[in-house]
């Protein structure tokens, strides 16, 4: 069985508890049940990291490269995270970027993501949901890249 990054930056370790009415009610362990399920019938389990820093996140993508592909969720790090792009530019495998709130209708500072470029995809707006469809994605996007092999 192969696994699959979900990465979650600072702030998403308490998704439930803040700002219900921006990032919803279900817990960061609701959101990887919800991708665990939609990767497990495609033989695929998750490992799932969350970190409040921008270098502990580094050294988690470092430490994962031979994952088949990744969902990151960078919160605020997708305005300045530079190292953390340079991070994910170097990941060798399909990964998207996701948002639960939609980013162009919040505050103007949201409104770049400078790891977008590098993304395969960027989903946003989609509260929870949008993890499962980047699930979706990441499957799709998989099929064009070897699996590594299994540690």
């Amino acid at each position: 069985m192969h696994d699959v990054l979900l990465l979650n930056g600072p702030n998403l370790g308490i998704l439930g508890r803040r700002k219900p009415e921006i990032y919803g009610s279900q817990t960061l362990a609701d959101i990887t049940d919800a991708v665990a399920d939609e990767l497990a019938s495609a033989g695929f389990k998750v490992v799932s990291i969350q970190h409040e820093s921008e270098g502990d996140l580094i050294k988690s993508i470092q430490e994962n490269y031979d994952t088949a592909g990744a969902i990151v969720n960078p919160g605020a790090l997708m305005v300045a995270g530079w190292s953390l792009r340079d991070a994910l530019e170097n990941y060798p495998r399909p990964w998207i970027e996701v948002h639960l709130s939609n980013i162009w209708a919040r505050e103007n500072f949201r409104h770049q993501s400078v790891l977008a470029p590098v993304a395969h995809g960027v989903i946003v707006g989609m509260g929870a949901l949008g993890y499962r469809l980047a699930a979706r994605a990441l499957l799709d996007l998989m099929e064009g890249f070897p699996c590594p092999e299994p540690v």
